[in-house]
């Protein structure tokens, strides 16, 4: 019986699995956030969990400890001086696993793992130049938008061919034509003489 055995095995050999999780919880200090398969965030965190609090301490000895585990320096040196610092006032629960479902193409339950304070905000699209209904726009804002249009419009120029397409050759085919007729007027020295 496995009695006092932490962690499962995730269907991997120990050192495949450990290399796994190594990678894991490096890319995960480098992005704060990352998305993989529920057991293997469950396994990450509490790796990770055990990594920060190491980094708590802030000793040699303890920078030694995480190099054992996360595989670049500068996500140590980022873990060290970034990170835990952030976390100097709570203990432990420093990472938070939302349930994202089943990937698509096995089934298998994905999740986010995240650090708590680096929650994931979406970019929000600017609209360019629309206005919603009910919004009334300034005179400068109309203005502006009168010259814009009139600057592109003197900008538009006529597009530019395709190299060997169906509307006939280039500018650098021309200009390569011209230098080819420009060569065959200078006459070569002579060396029958």
């Amino acid at each position: 019986m496995r009695h006092l055995v932490d962690g499962g095995k995730l269907g991997r050999p120990t050192g495949h699995r450990m290399s796994m999780l190594r990678n894991l919880v490096t890319c995960f200090f480098e992005r704060e956030r990352i998305r993989t398969t529920l057991p293997r965030a469950r396994e990450l965190r509490s790796l990770a969990e055990k990594m920060i609090t190491l980094a708590k301490r802030g000793e040699l000895h303890h920078r030694r400890q995480v190099l054992r585990i996360v595989s670049r320096k500068s996500t140590v040196k980022k873990l060290f001086d970034k990170i835990a610092p952030r976390f100097a006032a709570r203990d432990g629960g420093y990472t938070r696993l939302i349930k994202i479902g089943p990937r698509h193409g096995d089934g298998a339950d994905t999740a986010y793992l995240e650090l708590i304070g680096s929650e994931f905000v979406p970019k929000v699209k600017k609209d360019k130049g629309k206005a919603k209904k009910g919004e009334k726009t300034t005179e400068k804002e109309a203005e502006s938008k009168e010259t814009k249009k009139e600057e592109t419009h003197e900008e538009v120029k006529e597009p530019r061919r395709k190299i060997f397409g169906k509307w006939g050759p280039s500018d650098k085919v021309e200009k390569h034509a011209k230098t080819r007729q420009q060569k065959q007027h200078i006459k070569a020295p002579s060396s029958g003489q």
